[in-house]
């Protein structure tokens, strides 16, 4: 494991023991959870810059655990350790931003284009610190209302590309690449996976913050819950050629909270 992990695991285990030590002197509730769902993650890129344009949202999977420390009577203090990845799709005409076998490079800023799917896969570790407001905490039937912010660390990013598709000198893809007189460059394959990880900072940063609805369980509790996020850290390390993209991500998750005071 490397150092920004382990910090991020250190930090949020020092933040967890002081918090709870907090509420074990005060006599307060504290709360052991686990949540898993999906999210619905996105690149939110610039869209007069190619290569970041147009991304969409795809589905993955999120999954974690936290430690909810009362502060008063209905505010609490919740870290959390999540797996949460982040990305998104764009398929279509888009730009190929590898070398092409066969064609001269072009100048910087300029770019073949093709027809093909690309999804990028960004793993992260993250790190949540919410302050949460509790109504109707000691109801069946309550709900709350969250919002922090969050550390996260790359682990692994990927981008998967499918297809095969003609070359093009354009956007709209009606300037085909063309090798003679009316003959175009032959159509490619796209598919492929390849590890940007290093092309990308390592850490991220942003803000998280939603809602849910809590079953009460004696001294436990069962919930739904739903939150956004946006990171505020530029992702690729080389804006000039790589472009600028933040993660954006809309969560959803179901979790079981354990009573332990």
């Amino acid at each position: 494991m490397s150092k920004t992990p382990r910090f991020l695991l250190v930090f949020a285990i020092l933040l967890v023991v002081s918090a709870t030590s907090f509420a074990q002197s005060q006599g307060r509730e504290i709360f052991v959870g686990v949540k898993a769902g999906f999210s619905l993650p996105n690149l939110v890129g610039s869209s007069d810059q190619e290569i970041t344009r147009d991304y969409k949202s795809r589905m993955a999977p999120n999954f974690g655990g936290f430690v909810d420390v009362q502060l008063k009577k209905n505010t609490s203090l919740q870290i959390g350790l999540d797996f949460a990845p982040q990305g998104g799709k764009r398929n279509g005409i888009q730009p190929v931003t590898s070398t092409i076998p066969g064609l001269p490079a072009l100048p910087a800023g300029a770019y073949y284009f093709a027809n093909f799917n690309n999804t990028a896969k960004l793993n992260y570790l993250e790190v949540p610190i919410m302050l949460k407001y509790r109504v109707r905490r000691s109801k069946p039937v309550g709900f709350y209302v969250n919002g922090g912010p969050y550390m996260g660390f790359l682990l692994k990013a990927t981008t998967v590309t499918s297809g095969n598709s003609s070359l093009f000198l354009n956007n709209t893809g009606t300037i085909p690449v063309l090798i003679g007189p009316n003959t175009p460059f032959p159509a490619i394959p796209f598919d492929a996976e390849t590890d940007v990880t290093d092309d990308l900072n390592r850490f991220n940063f942003g803000i998280t913050g939603g809602g849910g609805i809590t079953f009460k369980q004696k001294k436990n509790y069962f919930f739904i819950d739903g939150r956004v996020a946006y990171g505020l850290t530029t992702l690729q390390k080389n804006t000039a050629t790589d472009g600028k993209s933040r993660t954006g991500n809309l969560v959803f998750s179901f979790g079981y909270a354990f009573g332990v005071k």
